[in-house]
């Protein structure tokens, strides 16, 4: 008899789990209009692409720090409490971001502890998901997660270009910072989700954590399936730039970034949805390499329709990494599992600031269009030398 995923709607009828989720797309909501407004504020002060992408790339690296380092909080301290810990502490740095005239360094300063501050709350959202949910309605529940995730992406991206064209950046901030204070709110009626005793009783190092990955084919190898998400999130750095390569105005360079989010949106409803759970597995690779390939034709320059679809099939083929998170978590021990998170975490983001970083550089020589497609074309070359291990680590038992 074929198995029934459950729909959305029943992982959204648990109480819990409904306050989890709103609690997260709010502050994200508000991450995403700041990260715009950060955007957009150094290419109007410097006008320079590679500023530009660095700009992106610093509200992402301090993950690598929290990571390593915090993410192991939700191992140690009742989950609730990292995370309502974590928005409150960021909504006072965010105040801080909002001072009129804030240089700019002080601004990267500000940004760096409120982002290197999300590793510990998502590391303790992520852990507390099975503790939640259990077998495909955990699955199910990280899809309507991610779907959510990358919603947020394309709402705040779209109305963040709105919104900071109108005001001015220093609003955005304001905004943001309430945000952290809501969830705080709605995480406040959560259990409080202690990890297990184990975890409280001995302290993992960070050599440890990275073991539990790496000691574990199908963990390692999963983790390097996430870690191919680097080479896709150019697009999202460079897309001022590209924009002002090929005549759009500056407004409307936050659609070329909020449509890889919308692809990935829809590519994780048609996978979780259309695609029977025994056979997700054996997709990972094949999506991985597939989807590289439209980031190729950004080379050509091609106008703002054929570039949105290209950057949509472009998410949209990038849903695999949907499977892969939810099979990562629920593989490692949950004594383990906020330090592991922390780890993938750290590295994910090390690749991607790196990436983002690289491809300004390039981009200053080669063009937007031409980073773009260098870089997908590196991610494909690295999605083939991950393919063959995947179809054997990864095959459903």
């Amino acid at each position: 008899m074929e198995k029934r995923s459950p729909g959305f709607g029943e992982v959204f009828s648990v109480a819990e789990y409904r306050r989890l989720w709103s609690a997260t797309v709010i502050s994200e909501l508000g991450d995403q209009l700041a990260r715009v407004a950060v955007v957009m504020l150094v290419h109007q002060r410097t006008s320079s692409a590679w500023l530009t992408a660095l700009s992106y790339a610093l509200t992402y690296v301090p993950t690598i720090m929290g990571g390593s380092l915090l993410a192991a909080l939700a191992d140690r301290y009742p989950r609730r409490n990292v995370m309502i810990s974590a928005d409150l502490i960021r909504a006072i740095l965010v105040v801080l971001i909002a001072i009129p005239g804030m240089p700019l360094g002080a601004l990267y300063a500000l940004l760096f502890a409120v982002q290197a501050l999300e590793s510990p709350a998502r590391a303790a959202r992520a852990a507390i998901l099975p503790q939640m949910l259990s077998g495909e309605r955990y699955t199910v529940g990280v899809a309507a997660y991610h779907v959510t995730n990358q919603a947020t992406y394309v709402l705040g991206f779209l109305v963040g270009g709105l919104v900071v064209a109108a005001t001015g950046p220093r609003p955005a901030f304001v905004i943001d910072a309430a945000t952290f204070v809501v969830s705080a709110l709605l995480v406040s009626r959560l259990p409080a989700y202690a990890p297990a005793e184990s975890a409280r009783v001995a302290k993992p190092r960070l050599r440890d954590r990275i073991e539990t990955i790496t000691g574990h084919p199908r963990l390692r190898r999963l983790a390097a399936l996430a870690l191919l998400a680097a080479f896709s999130m150019t697009p999202l750095a460079l897309a001022v730039p590209y924009g002002r390569q090929i005549g759009l105005d500056e407004d409307l360079s936050s659609l070329l970034m909020a449509a890889i989010p919308a692809g990935y949106v829809a590519g994780t409803v048609v996978l979780t949805k259309r695609v029977r759970p025994e056979t997700r597995p054996r997709l990972l690779g094949p999506l991985a390499l597939a989807s590289f390939v439209p980031l190729l034709g950004a080379a050509l320059l091609p106008p703002l329709p054929v570039m949105l679809v290209l950057l949509v099939a472009c998410g949209a083929l990038t849903a695999y990494q949907v499977v892969a998170n939810a099979e990562f978590v629920s593989l490692v021990p949950d004594e383990r599992r906020g330090g592991a998170i922390g780890v993938v975490a750290a590295a994910l983001t090390a690749a991607q600031g790196l990436a983002m970083v690289l491809a300004g550089i390039v981009a200053e020589f080669a063009g937007a269009g031409g980073a773009i497609a260098l870089f997908g074309a590196a991610g494909a070359l690295a999605a083939l030398a991950l393919l063959r291990g995947v179809r054997s680590e990864l095959q459903v038992s």
